[in-house]
């Protein structure tokens, strides 16, 4: 098994930068705000906005094949406090042409990999992300199953 896999901070940071990815643009907007130390920042790679091809797998398990484009943003920034390091480095790619977005996400992303800032980063700004979207997704889910049908066929007794 590939040692990545077993890596807990790799775990971690994937978990975040996928709740920055899928928070609301205002809801990192308020959290930026509530932040009481912003720190300053380079830009390694400034917001661009570019296309990926999105893979599916037919019923979910099957053969994968390429169900169609998105459009993505994406960029990276160095913690200017932060030194040399990796852990200085913050990146974001989010769905979608927010440049703002994808900026938030690279800067939350890189003050989480700070061991100082981390617990009050999950505490005020993951957490709350995290229910968020999965108030978002119950909501949807909700509305869904409220319009569905389900089919059957009644069998008729004239056949034997």
């Amino acid at each position: 098994m590939d040692s990545e896999q077993n890596d807990p901070a790799q775990a971690a940071r994937q978990r975040w930068i996928s709740v920055l990815a899928k928070a609301k643009l205002d809801e990192l907007e308020s959290a930026w705000e509530d932040l009481a130390d912003k720190p300053a920042y380079d830009w390694l790679r400034r917001p661009e906005v570019g296309m990926v091809m999105v893979r599916a797998r037919t019923g979910g398990t099957g053969g994968r094949f390429n169900l169609g484009q998105m459009t993505v943003t994406r960029c990276a920034l160095r913690l200017a406090s932060g030194g040399a390091g990796p852990a200085s480095i913050g990146l974001g790619y989010v769905q979608g042409r927010s440049k703002r977005h994808a900026e938030l996400a690279a800067l939350f992303d890189a003050l989480l990999q700070d061991e100082a800032r981390r617990g009050a980063l999950e505490d005020g700004v993951i957490a709350p992300l995290e229910a968020a979207h999965a108030e978002r997704r119950s909501r949807r889910s909700r509305k869904a199953n409220a319009t569905k049908v389900n089919f059957f066929t009644m069998v008729r007794g004239e056949n034997e």
